[in-house]
């Protein structure tokens, strides 16, 4: 008969599972890739911040995203070293650290989507109503977006941790990397079925508004590329468009694996694996697929390492 521990404030991590001859080069690994997440989206924030040529609508939308790519690595890497270097009996973490740590991933992920959509948005207006984009995209109605864009994740993940928190507890293990709001209520011994419902709805919602707002801004995009004989147009559209499409297929992916594999406890160690490469991956890449495409900030960064001239020669 399983013995129960009912509503401990102590909680164990699985975390990985990683042999002892292989520890320290998966630990390298990970650091390494935290370390370059925290260098470029921290490059692109600060990029943004002091270049004021940068501040329109695309670039600030950038800097949103870069943000939320290191609050959503800086919540999950650094624990997760830690653990690394724990035997698996000590890899124990409080409840309400737990809590904080499964709202913020959630969060992360579904500010994610709002802002590629908003971006979606900010593209068909600049390609589709290029006269009207300045009238139509102010900093007012930025801010309105961005806000929006937090807003909607906060309520709708507060109300899905909401529904977990009100569970009584009687286990302790934590299964997976981190704390999510799946791993929290089944710790509960009690029905999880409102939890379950809740979530597929959310997931529902959120992947069908994603998808249907880039189906959407992106088949009026092409129709007035296809019927456009403004090469420069057609060029800028398809410079800025491929970039914010090349985002969005990596978070769509990365998001869907996880997703599946988390209907699957028979692949427990490959879901693992996948939630560790969705963190890594999207944000090691957003900032270099967008900052590479990007005129302006290259233009900035050539301005920081071109060699200094005027001064006087010895």
């Amino acid at each position: 008969m399983e013995n129960y521990t009912y509503n401990s404030f102590t909680l164990q991590l699985e975390g990985l599972n990683v042999s002892e001859d292989y520890v320290y080069t998966v630990f390298l690994f990970i650091f390494l890739s935290y370390l370059f997440i925290i260098v470029v989206n921290g490059g692109i924030v600060v990029l943004v911040f002091l270049d004021k040529n940068l501040h329109q609508p695309m670039y600030l939308l950038y800097w949103s995203l870069s943000i939320n790519d290191i609050l959503g690595s800086s919540i999950i890497l650094p624990r997760l070293l830690v653990d690394m270097l724990h035997p698996p009996s000590e890899r124990l973490i409080s409840y309400y650290e737990c809590v904080i740590q499964a709202f913020t991933i959630h969060m992360c992920g579904t500010t994610v989507q709002t802002v590629l959509m908003i971006m979606a948005f900010d593209r068909y207006v600049a390609i589709c109503n290029p006269l009207r984009y300045a009238a139509i995209m102010t900093n007012k109605m930025l801010v309105k977006l961005t806000v929006s864009a937090w807003g909607v994740s906060f309520v709708l993940v507060g109300i899905m941790v909401g529904l977990t928190i009100r569970l009584n507890r009687c286990r302790t293990m934590i299964k997976g990397l981190y704390c999510s709001n799946a791993a929290l209520f089944k710790l509960s011994c009690e029905s999880v079925f409102i939890n379950n419902v809740y979530g597929i709805i959310v997931t529902v919602f959120m992947f069908t508004a994603s998808i249907g707002s880039m189906v959407l801004t992106y088949t009026k995009i092409t129709v007035v590329c296809l019927t456009s004989k403004n090469k420069s147009l057609n060029s800028k559209a398809l410079k800025t468009c491929s970039t914010h499409l090349v985002v969005y297929l990596i978070m769509l992916f990365s998001g869907t694996l996880t997703i599946i594999l988390h209907r699957f406890p028979q692949y427990a160690e490959h879901r693992k694996i996948s939630s560790l490469l969705f963190q890594i991956i999207p944000s090691g890449l957003n900032p270099i697929i967008y900052g590479a495409q990007s005129k302006e900030i290259r233009k900035f960064l050539s301005k920081w390492f071109e060699p200094q001239k005027g001064f006087p020669t010895l």
